[in-house]
C-alpha cells in the first residue's frame, strides 16, 4: 500500500521481539484498534491523513501510527503485513510507524504465527497493570453480560464480564463470543490490558485464546459476588473497580433523574430533542436515577437504570408517560423521585469507574439494607467525645 521498501533484507519478527531502534524488520499482525483523523503539518498547515491504534499477533500489542493510509480497506480485524517500519519508544512502551519507508500490505489469516501457550508467562490478576502484555492468566468467569455498541457504521456486541483467580478480580471485555459461562475456568493468552475510567480492563479479540481447564482451587462465583462491602473512602483511593460494593444512605440524587429521553440510535440522553451525535431526533422516553449514596466516609454515585429506577421508586415509566399530560415538566418527577429515595439505606454492587468527578458505579444489584441502630449511636457517640469507632 505504501512504497520504497527498504534497500536491505528485514528480519522477520513477532511483536514480542520488537525493540526500538533496531534494523529494519518485517512482522504480520492484526489490527485491533485503529481510529481516522487528520492533523495539521507545521510546515504549510495543511491537512495530512493520519491512522492510530494497537496491534497484535497474539505474543504482544503495540501501539501504531500511518502516515497517510490508504482512504479504504483499512479497518479493525484487518491483517497486514508490514515492511520497514520505524521501530520506537513512547512513555515506555514499544510503537510503530509506517511512513514512506515502509510497505504495508493486507496479509491472510494463515500467515500469522501460531502462539503455544506454553511459551507466554502465566501472570496473577492481582498482577496486571497496563500496559501489559504477553501474558498467561487461569481465571474462573464470575459473571457474563452481552451489549451491542456502534463501531463505525456497524453494529457489534460485546461480551463484559468478571473474571478472577485467588488474587483478585478484574473486568473482561470479549469483541469475539468465547462462549463464557459463569462458574467456568479458563486459560487465557493473546489478551491485552487497557485503563478505563482508571480501571483496568482486560480485553479479548479474535487473537486471544481461551482454553477452558480444570482449575478448582479459584474461588467461586458466589465468594467473590458476596464478599463485604468497603467504605467509599476505600473505594476512592482505590479508583473505583471491577466489582466493588458499598452500603451508604441516600442524600440526594443528579440531574437528569426521574424522566428522560434518549436518542433512538445511541441511546444518548437528549437535550431539547438534540443528541450530540445524531442532531435532532425523536427522543425515546426512558427512567433512571442518578443516585448520590453516603456512608460518612464520603459518598458515590449509583447509575441505576428504568428497571432498577421503577422497582426502588414504585413508579413504572408507563404511569408516568400515562399522566404527562397533567405533570409535563420533568423536575417534578425528579422531585418526587427524591422524595422516595431520600434517606434510604441501600447495598449496592457493580462496576466502579473513578474520575474527576468521583466514583460513580454501574449497579448490578440494589439492595435495601438493615440501619443497625445500636451501631449507628455507638459511632456517633465516639465522635462526639473526639474518638473514632
Amino acid at each position: 500500500m505504501t512504497e520504497n521498501e527498504p534497500a536491505s533484507g528485514p528480519r522477520e519478527v513477532r511483536l514480542r521481539d520488537l525493540r526500538p531502534g533496531e534494523g529494519p524488520v518485517e512482522f504480520v499482525a492484526r489490527i485491533v484498534t485503529c481510529d481516522r483523523r487528520e492533523v495539521s503539518r507545521k510546515s504549510d498547515g495543511g491537512r495530512r491523513a493520519l491512522l492510530s491504534g494497537l496491534l497484535s499477533d497474539g505474543t504482544a500489542t503495540v501501539r501504531f501510527t500511518w502516515w497517510d493510509p490508504p482512504r479504504e480497506g483499512v479497518e479493525r480485524g484487518l491483517v497486514i503485513r508490514a515492511v520497514g517500519p520505524e521501530v520506537g519508544e513512547y512513555r515506555g512502551r514499544t510503537e510503530v510507524t509506517f511512513g514512506w519507508k515502509s510497505r504495508v500490505g493486507p496479509a491472510s489469516e494463515v500467515e500469522l504465527p501460531a502462539v503455544d501457550p506454553a511459551e507466554v508467562p502465566e501472570r496473577k490478576v492481582r498482577d496486571l497493570a497496563p500496559p501489559g502484555e504477553g501474558f498467561r492468566v487461569y481465571v474462573r468467569v464470575v459473571r457474563v453480560t452481552e451489549r451491542s455498541v456502534s463501531v463505525g457504521q456497524e453494529r457489534r456486541v460485546v461480551y463484559d464480564g468478571l473474571v478472577a483467580d485467588e488474587t483478585g478480580t478484574i473486568g473482561l471485555s470479549a469483541w469475539t463470543d468465547f462462549h463464557l459461562r459463569v462458574g467456568e475456568t479458563l486459560e487465557i493468552t493473546g489478551g491485552y490490558l487497557r485503563a478505563f475510567r482508571g480501571v483496568t480492563q482486560l480485553v479479548l479479540d479474535e487473537r486471544a485464546t481461551v482454553r477452558r481447564v480444570d482449575r478448582p482451587e479459584l474461588p467461586d462465583p458466589a465468594s467473590v459476588l458476596n464478599s463485604p462491602p468497603v467504605t467509599m473512602a476505600q473505594l476512592e483511593e482505590r479508583g473505583g473497580g471491577p466489582s466493588a460494593s458499598v452500603e451508604g444512605l441516600v442524600v440526594g440524587l443528579l440531574p437528569p433523574s426521574g424522566l428522560v429521553y434518549r436518542c433512538p440510535e445511541c441511546r444518548r440522553g437528549t437535550q431539547d430533542g438534540s443528541c450530540r451525535v445524531h442532531g435532532q431526533v425523536e427522543g425515546v422516553a426512558d427512567l433512571r436515577a442518578r443516585i448520590v449514596l453516603d456512608d460518612g466516609t464520603g459518598a458515590v454515585t449509583v447509575n441505576a437504570g428504568r428497571a432498577e429506577t421503577e422497582r426502588l421508586w414504585g413508579v413504572t415509566l408507563e404511569h408516568v408517560l400515562g399522566r404527562l399530560k397533567e405533570r409535563p415538566d420533568p423536575a417534578v418527577w425528579e422531585g418526587e423521585l427524591l422524595e422516595t429515595l431520600l434517606g434510604r439505606r441501600y447495598r449496592v454492587r457493580g462496576p466502579a469507574s473513578h474520575d474527576e468527578f468521583g466514583v460513580t458505579i454501574q449497579p448490578e444489584s440494589i439492595e435495601a439494607a438493615d440501619i443497625d441502630l445500636d451501631a449507628t449511636a455507638e459511632r456517633l457517640a465516639a465522635r462526639v467525645g473526639g474518638g473514632r469507632p
